[in-house]
């Protein structure tokens, strides 16, 4: 077999990350082996090694690529650097979009601050990734606050509702979660 171009290489480690950041929210990031990550990304297992010297290292860039997103209007971040009742009104739907059945059930595309939670909570501590994380979820109470508060009361709220309903999806309770939180978080 040839060798791949500059650019076809620089295309699959895009995918690599691309699918691993997806992967890694859904089923965490020890739910995800190697060869599975490269399969599902379309490419062989031993091209891994081409692209990352090992897992930890492609965690840390998928965590990076999982919170790239934030602010861009998505369920990730809200466009609350406005004024006034703008950014009141922009967070208040940020919030519905967030704490959603349909957000809830897209772990894969969904928030990393949730998805990646518990991961980045038995992770090293002084990892790339959990730095990634922490700037994360700074970046997301700053954009949750308001003149009254710093927005960790909101997030937290919103993170952990969403955590919760998607650990009991399927019974009532998850509905009652979302919509618990939203009031709150809301308000």
């Amino acid at each position: 077999m040839g060798r791949v171009s500059k650019e076809q290489a620089q295309e699959n480690r895009r995918r690599i990350v691309d699918t691993a950041s997806r992967l890694f929210r859904e089923q965490g990031t020890d739910g995800v082996s190697v060869a599975d990550l490269m399969k599902a990304a379309g490419l062989t297992h031993g091209g891994f090694y081409k692209h990352f010297d090992s897992k930890e290292a492609l965690v840390d860039e998928a965590t990076a690529r999982a919170f790239d997103g934030v602010g861009t209007g998505d369920r990730q971040g809200a466009d609350t650097d406005t004024d006034g009742d703008a950014a009141k009104d922009a967070r208040r739907a940020f919030v519905e979009n967030y704490l959603s059945p349909e957000h809830r059930d897209d772990m894969a595309g969904g928030c990393p601050t949730a998805g990646l939670a518990t991961d980045m909570a038995r992770g090293a501590t002084g990892s790339a990734a959990r730095h990634t994380y922490a700037e994360g979820v700074r970046e997301f109470a700053r954009r949750m606050a308001d003149d009254d508060d710093d927005g960790l009361v909101r997030l937290s709220t919103m993170v952990g509702a969403l955590i919760l309903a998607r650990a009991v999806n399927g019974d009532p309770l998850s509905d009652a979660l979302l919509a618990a939180a939203r009031a709150e978080a809301s308000a």
